[in-house]
């Protein structure tokens, strides 16, 4: 099992901690095999030791299908000037967008990465506020699956090529028969899912506690059957935020919308509360990792401050040991 953490390929990033050797000594008193990388384009620190690489993660825009579909109706509603699509998508064309996947796609490639995740999901800012949904799940598969389909045309299957799953409309996890839809049609012969526990969860406000969630993540990979040997990895962290949807989610900030990037900030933080990568301390855990006997293994918590960082992976290393 090839355990890592999430790690921002970005120059911001690496230089608080001093470099790539001093984070490759991090790495090994935690006694981790890696990072899962994902990169910031307009910072990139693309000088990582390859000894570091244990994963990518690739780019992604939470909301993607309308953009792909060149539905400029609802464009418009959503960013007011093709000026701010522009902004958002660095592109005003479906072309652009593949684009910026294959430039990705290449990187991953070249870092030598054992495994690339996809998210496959759509949300808009306003949907994030008030979950009524503007596609279904299936719209967003079949959107996602002729994406990933052109994407990996004619690519070497150098890498296992998993799914990562949502709350939002897409890849949620939690029907059998839409996983096998997505899995079964994409068109590369190594092709696997990445869980996500926390998102998991999400999909559940009834959850109150840690071991609650383990008990719902247990029950929707039993539910899968033999879809469950597809799970090659996990995404691990827990989020128990039920109470805070229910408060929270359903309705519109009474100014929304702000400018674009005031709203898309705003939202963050409201996401942030919803899905919170925050570690597992309960070692009824170690049962999702027993269950799945994941290939690769991804302590995947809230990046911040060095030490923050550093802390939580530790405490959930400390939780599976126990």
């Amino acid at each position: 099992m090839i355990q890592s953490t999430n790690f921002p390929l970005s120059t911001y990033c690496v230089e608080p901690y001093g470099g790539w050797e001093e984070i490759s000594n991090q790495v090994k008193m935690l006694g981790l095999d890696g990072l899962e990388l994902i990169a910031d384009p307009d910072n990139l620190a693309d000088d990582i030791p390859l000894s570091l690489v244990a994963g990518y993660h690739m780019t992604f825009y939470v909301d993607w299908l309308d953009y792909w579909r060149q539905d400029d109706a609802a464009l418009m509603h959503k960013f007011g000037s093709w000026e701010t699509v522009n902004e958002v998508y660095r592109g005003t064309k479906p072309e652009d967008l593949l684009r910026h996947f294959r430039e990705d796609l290449a990187l991953g490639i070249r870092l030598k990465a054992p495994y690339l995740v996809f998210h496959v999901s759509d949300v808009s800012l306003e949907e994030g506020y008030t979950y009524r949904w503007l596609h279904t799940d299936r719209e967003v598969l079949d959107g996602a699956i002729e994406f990933i389909n052109i994407l990996l045309d004619g690519v070497e299957p150098t890498f296992d090529f998993l799914v990562e799953n949502q709350w939002w409309p897409g890849f949620t996890f939690t029907d059998p028969e839409k996983t096998e839809c997505l899995l079964s049609r994409i068109n590369y012969p190594r092709v696997g899912i990445m869980l996500d526990t926390g998102h998991l969860m999400n999909t559940n406000w009834r959850i109150k506690s840690q071991r609650d969630g383990v008990k719902y993540i247990l029950n929707m990979i039993e539910k899968h059957g033999e879809l469950a040997k597809s799970i090659y990895g996990l995404h691990f962290h827990q989020s128990v935020s039920g109470a805070y949807c229910r408060k929270n989610v359903g309705k519109l900030p009474e100014d929304f919308p702000l400018p674009y990037n005031n709203e898309f900030g705003r939202n963050y933080g409201h996401i942030l509360q919803i899905d919170r990568h925050r570690p597992w301390t309960d070692p009824d855990c170690v049962r999702i990792i027993d269950r799945v006997e994941p290939k690769y293994l991804t302590h995947e918590l809230s990046s911040g401050p060095r030490r923050s960082q550093l802390g939580a992976v530790r405490r959930q290393l400390g939780t599976i040991r126990r």
